[in-house]
């Protein structure tokens, strides 16, 4: 409150209510000082005021000192008013002071009138000390890079050893193998032929007996005398002393006299698979985090395994946030289709995940942290609410849960108010997609991907680049991710790749005839430039023409 003569000390503020201007333009510079010390976990020291509008000190949060930036911090109101499109206070903030006297302690100045006069006129805004950065300024940095981002994703995934199972073969499709593959016997284990024919010995012509001769699968034979021949076909054992195979179609047999004949001079070895041709007893047939593919099956059997040392494959809960969306039906009434839901799961089964069926949250905080804290997921991925809205619960949810934020917001376009944040030091990852269905693609190829393959074992992919044949706009400071198609080069021209129209963050029209996305840096490429690609996980896909989509 104030009387009528003249300014004084507010009772317990601590903040001068009124006085000459170049006081208060040093009180709004002591302000900037004490609220950026606060912001950065400052202690007070002398000189520094109490401005808790008499409700007491404020309390530490335990803030991880690496993000003194994070927006939901307890801020001053002015702080609040300047960032109040991009924060907001989360839960376990200080209140904000009272302002129903008409004394605002956050202004400094008293707004009654007193003696008939208005107040002074406020003094206008300093400019920044040159070597002292804004309030705003240290309220939240900027985002990281794209590369970074998924840098951060990466190591992430890698932060710990990764378990072993050993599954049968039959199950082990897909998993990344967690030990070498070696091999538990040479392959071949024995001299086989490799062609249906003869086997012979020594010079020809070759004697030989009538019968069915030597089959696969049947114990050694007994040793070839020099001069005589036998049936033989292909992967049978091969007799001790054997020179050659002789195939059948080279072969002359003259029944009459029981000799066989050699149309093709014969070279000692041939058409036979000596023991160990492919790989010796022990040695290395595949290395650990190779998938296991079909082939890979197919060589781990031949080499004599039945289950096979795999990674588990990341568990995923998917969670779908917002209460205008549909499952069925067209939009109406200000409903929308919830196109995530559908597409999520297949998309990260295809990198190697189990996915359990989406939940449907709506825009409900309670909801969205009790599946947060029930969750027995390797990574739990949210869509939406990952913005300061007012319904936007990811940010003040994981607030309340004390979660690490890893990444918060990417300088990439679409997509950059995704954020990979840790649960708890044992718990889960969580990354937070936005609501637009290719902005929630970009999140999935930035995060999501290098954060399961580090967490499944699985290597890093390989960049690669290509020609773009045209040119593409990109952001003034943020990397732009363009779907793509791959064109082959004509006339002897190299193979380049051609962006895609319907490119925008809610659209999916373009990403759905895209083999790639190009990774386009910020001010844009002109044709003929190269550009890094990110394939997607079903590449190549179906060979589209150009027609309505580029």
């Amino acid at each position: 409150m104030t009387g009528s003569d003249g300014p004084h000390r507010e009772p317990g503020s601590g903040v001068r209510a009124a006085g000459s201007a170049s006081e208060r333009a040093r009180e709004e510079e002591e302000r900037a000082v004490e609220q950026a010390l606060a912001l950065v976990g400052g202690s007070s020291g002398p000189g520094r005021s109490d401005r808790s509008g008499g409700s007491g000190e404020r309390q530490s949060r335990g803030r991880d000192p690496r993000a003194p930036w994070d927006s939901r911090d307890s801020r001053d109101e002015d702080l609040n008013a300047r960032r109040s499109n991009d924060s907001h206070t989360g839960p376990g903030s200080a209140p904000h002071a009272d302002r129903s006297s008409g004394s605002d302690p956050c202004d400094g100045r008293d707004s009654d009138l007193r003696d008939g006069r208005a107040a002074p006129a406020p003094a206008p805004e300093q400019p920044p000390h040159p070597d002292r950065p804004s309030p705003g300024d240290l309220a939240k940095p900027p985002p990281p890079s794209w590369d970074r981002a998924r840098a951060v994703a990466a190591r992430a995934g890698r932060g710990g050893a990764p378990a072993t199972i050993r599954l049968p073969l039959d199950r082990a499709l897909g998993h990344v193998l967690a030990e070498v593959l070696g091999a538990l016997t040479d392959l071949p284990s024995f001299d086989t032929s490799a062609m249906d024919g003869w086997a012979v010995a020594g010079p020809g012509p070759w004697a030989f007996e009538a019968g069915a001769g030597l089959l696969a699968g049947r114990g050694p034979a007994a040793a070839l005398p020099d001069g005589t021949a036998v049936r033989i076909a292909t992967g049978a054992r091969v007799p001790p002393e054997t020179t050659a195979v002789i195939r059948s179609e080279h072969a002359h047999v003259d029944e009459a006299r029981g000799l066989l004949h050699a149309r093709r001079s014969v070279v000692t070895g041939q058409d036979i698979r000596p023991r160990g041709q492919e790989c010796r007893s022990g040695e290395q047939l595949v290395p650990a985090g190779t998938v296991v593919t079909p082939a890979v099956l197919g060589l781990a059997a031949a080499a004599g395994y039945d289950a096979l040392p795999v990674v588990p494959r990341p568990r995923v809960d998917i969670l779908v946030l917002g209460d205008e969306l549909l499952n069925a039906g067209l939009p109406h009434d200000g409903l929308i289709r919830d196109a995530l839901g559908p597409m999520l799961g297949p998309w990260l089964r295809a990198l190697g995940a189990e996915v359990s069926g989406p939940r449907r949250l709506g825009d409900d905080a309670g909801a969205l942290r009790s599946a947060l804290t029930s969750s027995d997921a390797d990574l739990i991925v949210t869509t939406g609410g990952t913005a300061a809205g007012p319904v936007d619960h990811v940010h003040p949810v994981l607030d309340a849960l004390g979660a690490e934020l890893l990444v918060d917001g990417v300088a990439v376009r679409p997509g950059h108010p995704m954020l990979l944040a840790r649960l708890s030091p044992d718990g889960p990852y969580l990354v937070g997609l936005p609501g637009n269905p290719l902005a929630a693609v970009s999140g999935l190829l930035t995060l999501a991907e290098p954060l399961l393959a580090g967490i499944a074992g699985r290597p890093a992919q390989d960049p690669y680049r290509a020609l773009v044949h045209a040119e593409v706009h990109g952001h003034p400071h943020d990397t732009r991710l363009v779907p793509v198609v791959h064109r082959p080069g004509r006339a002897g021209g190299r193979d380049h790749v051609a962006p895609l129209r319907y490119n925008g963050p809610a659209m999916l029209r373009g990403i759905a005839a895209a083999d790639g996305l190009a990774v386009v840096p910020p001010g844009g490429v002109r044709s003929g430039t190269e550009v890094e690609i990110l394939d997607l996980p079903w590449a190549p896909a179906t060979p589209w023409t150009e027609g309505c989509f580029t």
